[in-house]
């Protein structure tokens, strides 16, 4: 009964798959987004002020972290807790791919949320006067509150090496 028990357990990690390929699904509309974001301003871009282009500029740019995330998260999370990756030889493999146990995983999500929440509070700088100055400490203060987790987070994966 226990041996069923625990194979049933583990069987059951097989239910991450469809997450992971909904995660998959979620980057597809990262790109869409990401090119309806360049194909809106390519008409406007000589008639654009250069702050404007910037701010573009930095929701391409965190599109993008955002995606990379996302693949970061799909392919080392089916990898550490789903089934190893096995891709043919001779086949591009990522390589970092295999290596990213689940603290190494953490950290790096950490650092992307941080490197995205930066974007975000920097096009608040570029835009603050229109801001209210009451919701700018706000993201401030949430942007500090993911940097000190984030270095919280390395802290302590450090001292468990050890």
């Amino acid at each position: 009964m226990e041996s069923k028990l625990e194979n049933l357990l583990y069987a059951s990690r097989w239910l991450l798959a469809p997450i992971y390929f909904g995660l998959s699904l979620a980057l597809l509309a990262i790109a869409v987004m990401f090119f309806r974001e360049v194909a809106h301003i390519v008409p406007l871009l000589f008639e654009m002020k250069e702050a404007d282009l910037v701010l573009v500029v930095l929701s391409l740019v965190d599109l993008a972290l955002v995606g990379g995330l996302l693949v970061m998260v799909m392919l080392s999370g089916y990898e550490n807790f789903v089934s190893q990756i096995d891709l043919d030889d001779g086949k591009e493999k990522l390589s970092w791919l295999g290596k990213l146990d689940s603290g190494s995983l953490k950290q790096k999500v950490a650092a992307s949320i941080v490197a995205i929440s930066s974007i975000h509070l920097l096009k608040a700088f570029m835009n603050a006067q229109h801001i209210d100055n009451d919701k700018l400490m706000w993201y401030v203060l949430i942007h500090l509150t993911f940097v000190v987790s984030a270095a919280a987070m390395a802290l302590v994966d450090r001292l468990n090496q050890h």
